[in-house]
């Protein structure tokens, strides 16, 4: 007996190859995050809380706000990693005198002990990821990573 394959669908196309680049974008997004994450638990840190940190020790002091907008993670997100960092020590809040409403973020010393881990911590995760690249093709790997989050961010102002 002679089984004819099934015939392939008309329309065959493949998820990853149509967007390869958003599927290497996640896969690169993944792998960061997660070599990341093993790095930070060396310091004791979950991901996402030395975004804040690094935010605080550039310039202490910040509201909650201003550190939502320079970390670009959701209000719930920020507001529970500072909780749970507050728990730990690494930083204090207290509401702004102009505004009871407002909170202002400072680190504490424990905190400010962490500045050298993280840069050691940043400065491993940079080695990694670009140890097989030369410096210009990091320039332009770079550039090109701005110029696709532009396009995501702007989406909406420009019609495809």
């Amino acid at each position: 007996m002679n089984e004819a394959a099934d015939p392939a669908p008309e329309n065959n196309t493949n998820p990853v190859r149509t967007g390869r680049l958003s599927f290497a974008i996640f896969t690169l997004a993944r792998a960061h995050r997660a070599y990341a994450a093993e790095l930070l638990r060396k310091v004791d840190l979950h991901p996402g809380q030395e975004l804040l940190l690094m935010q605080l020790m550039e310039r202490d002091g910040q509201t909650q706000a201003e550190l939502l907008a320079a970390v670009g993670l959701d209000h719930s997100t920020v507001s529970k990693s500072l909780k749970r960092m507050q728990e730990r020590g690494l930083v204090e809040r207290e509401p702004t005198e102009e505004d009871r409403r407002v909170m202002r973020v400072r680190l504490t010393p424990k905190g400010e002990a962490l500045r050298k881990p993280l840069e050691e911590m940043w400065a491993t995760l940079e080695r990694t990821s670009v140890r097989d690249l030369d410096e210009r093709t990091v320039d332009h790997f770079v550039a090109i990573g701005e110029t696709v989050t532009r396009s995501i961010l702007d989406r909406r102002s420009t019609p495809l």
